[in-house]
């Protein structure tokens, strides 16, 4: 299968990038060095071409109703400019993916999908569209670039007459940017540095990238978008969870509403009030050693309890951590466990996330 280019490759290309394959893309996953580019984003200003995630409109007089029933959040509480962190369940317990729930007005909402999951999300979404309301997939005329890090509002106030310091955490606007207007502005990311993530057409995407270099902006790339979610214990799907994983499990209950019904919400209630047998949790290697994503979690005489989901030598942090599935008997804070890297079981402790604290 050929890979998709985004509007910003050839960008991508000039600016010095590593090309990767990810998510049926050519994307960019490092310019000067991850460690270079996750501190500079954690200090100041970077930017990352995220075209690849996908973007639904739901349209319609029961456009509510349809994104009630797929999603586990409470969409009634949105208000038109506000924005949800949610996640799809499957029938069986598990999670389809994860995603952004945009109020665009009372009758067509956005939804922001994860680029891997594009067509099986799409494909979801339609079969359980048994409402009054249409679905257009705009994915591929839509680029995205997330915009983050503590400066990111004084750098980039001089491309708007909105006042991006105004906008506040998970809300959005629309306005003119770069001399483009329509362009959708959203106090999102994840970094846990702060920023905008700016949804732009196709069309205006080298110019709005050209616009940013020239402000000093450098990019970032997949590398250390995966380093800085890490450290404040955000979860990747197909990592952290996936269809096998419940989102009770994954630590997302405050995003699982039962005051309404969802797909399969009386099996997670149960799952709910019974209590879950395992516990995705945060973990800090004490002896020396990196956890990789596959690597086996054992307890202390080398029995595994479970898997490392993810892991990474944390720049800001400077120390080596994970997250994992393990027992609820292994899950309260500061529990030993041990992670088998090469052969060898190495010390860790379990940790509260965020493991960085901006």
């Amino acid at each position: 299968m050929e890979l998709k280019k985004t509007a910003f490759y050839q960008k991508n290309i000039e600016a010095g990038a590593k090309i990767v394959p990810f998510a049926g893309y050519e994307m960019a996953v490092t310019y000067e060095g991850l460690t270079a580019e996750h501190n500079n984003v954690r200090t100041n200003v970077g930017m990352f071409d995220v075209s690849h995630m996908g973007e639904f409109y739901v349209k319609g007089p029961e456009a509510l109703q349809l994104v009630q029933k797929i999603t586990t959040n409470d969409a009634s509480k949105l208000t038109p400019g506000k924005i949800q962190y949610s996640c799809m369940p499957n029938q069986t317990g598990g999670i389809v993916d994860d995603l952004l729930v945009y109020c665009i007005s009372d009758t067509e909402y956005l939804l922001v999908v994860n680029g891997a999951c594009l067509d099986k999300d799409w494909a979801w979404v339609n079969k359980n569209n048994a409402f009054n309301c249409t679905l257009e997939n705009r994915s591929d005329q839509i680029s995205l670039l997330a915009v983050q890090g503590p400066n990111t509002a004084k750098v980039l106030q001089q491309f708007t007459d909105v006042d991006l310091a105004n906008i506040s955490y998970y809300t959005f606007t629309t306005g003119t940017f770069c001399g483009v207007e329509n362009i959708t502005i959203s106090a999102t990311g994840y970094t846990g540095s702060g920023g905008f993530e700016i949804y732009m057409p196709n069309s205006a995407a080298e110019k709005i990238w050209d616009a940013f270099i020239n402000a000093g902006i450098k990019p970032a790339g997949l590398g250390c978008r995966d380093t800085l979610r890490l450290e404040m214990g955000f979860c990747l799907y197909g990592n952290d969870i996936d269809e096998t994983t419940s989102p009770l499990e994954a630590g997302l209950g405050w995003i699982t509403k039962f005051t309404k019904d969802f797909t399969n919400s009386a099996a997670l209630k149960q799952q709910k009030e019974q209590g879950v047998t395992r516990k995705l949790v945060g973990f800090t290697l004490i002896d020396r050693g990196v956890p990789r994503q596959g690597y086996a979690i054992c307890d202390a005489d080398g029995n595994k309890i479970g898997n490392v989901t993810s892991g990474t030598m944390a720049p800001s942090v400077g120390k080596a951590i994970g997250m994992g599935y393990v027992p609820i008997e292994y899950s309260a804070a500061d529990s030993e466990i041990f992670i088998e890297v090469r052969g060898k079981l190495l010390k860790a402790i379990v940790t509260k996330v965020p493991f960085y604290k901006g």
